[in-house]
């Protein structure tokens, strides 16, 4: 009979075979260990490197402000003022001296006057016999003249630069000498002058004044007018007279001191009363005591009065 036949002796195995399963065919991973994967360690990140990792840009501007900062304190430091504390810790070296307060001039209503120019002669070396620099104060000479003259009275005050080594009192007299004579300001009747003193100065009880100034004290009481120290002036209410002209005149008077006193009196005066500079009417001719005989006769002879 047909049939499968049997299992016996001498017989081949008969292979079994197993239905296979639907699906997709997967790798089984539990069969086999995974390769162990060797690490690397590294080391950790130090403070400086986490706190750059962390702010980035921020972590070099930060100190580059922070050094920026200090630089501009320290220099401000250095360079700031000195203040009055400060001062006050400071030895000084040398002691200065105490600075001289120089009185101001009287406000000058009109064009200050005086005789300038570049024909301004030099001073005589060797001839001078006066103060080059006196106090820079003035003291008014006490007294009262009588009226000189018969016209609208003009008062005065006479004042004279201390430490300049003159007389108060003969300064005053000349000039009350010159503005007195009948070929003065007050000639035929124009005008009478007196001299006044403290008092009538201090209660501003006068017309204008004659001050005797050395000549380096002449840009005090004439500022800016330009007289080099050399020549004369009027400068508000004063008629300002150069002590150096005062003492030697100038070289074209030849020597004659006294005429020249009398014109540079009548002259300055002229300018408190009014008057300007005029030139010489030609050659020969009296020089006008408004000419500016300091500085030169033009051709003119020297005069010292205004009608003489």
């Amino acid at each position: 009979m047909g049939g499968r036949p049997a299992d016996g002796p001498g017989s081949r195995p008969t292979a079994v075979r197993t239905a296979s399963r639907p699906g997709p065919l997967v790798a089984r991973t539990d069969l086999v260990e995974p390769p162990r994967v060797r690490q690397t360690l590294r080391p950790r990140p130090g403070r400086i490197a986490r706190f750059v990792r962390r702010y980035g840009w921020r972590a070099y501007a930060v100190p580059l402000l922070t050094v920026a900062t200090l630089i501009a304190l320290v220099d401000l430091a250095l360079t700031a003022p000195v203040t009055t504390s400060d001062a006050a810790s400071v030895v000084p070296t040398e002691q200065s001296e105490t600075p001289v307060q120089l009185p101001l001039p009287d406000p000058d209503p009109a064009p200050a006057e005086g005789d300038t120019g570049p024909s301004l002669a030099p001073q005589v070396v060797g001839a001078e016999t006066y103060v080059e620099q006196g106090a820079r104060t003035v003291s008014v000479v006490d007294g009262v003249s009588p009226v000189y003259g018969s016209g609208p009275l003009q008062r005065f005050v006479v004042e004279v630069e201390d430490g300049i080594g003159v007389d108060p009192a003969a300064f005053a007299t000349a000039v009350e000498a010159t503005l007195g004579d009948p070929r003065s300001w007050g000639s035929g009747g124009r005008l009478s002058v007196q001299r006044v003193g403290a008092a009538e100065a201090a209660a501003g009880q006068y017309d204008f004044k004659v001050s005797l100034i050395s000549p380096g004290s002449m840009e005090t009481y004439c500022p800016g007018v330009g007289t080099g120290g050399y020549t004369s002036c009027r400068y508000g209410e004063r008629a300002v007279i150069n002590l150096a002209r005062w003492a030697t005149a100038v070289p074209h008077y030849d020597g004659d001191i006294e005429t020249y006193r009398h014109y540079v009196v009548n002259h300055e005066v002229g300018h408190a009363l009014g008057n300007g500079h005029v030139d010489c009417p030609g050659p020969g001719q009296v020089a006008p005591v408004m000419l500016q005989q300091t500085l030169g006769l033009q051709g003119c002879v020297k005069n010292a009065w205004p009608f003489p």
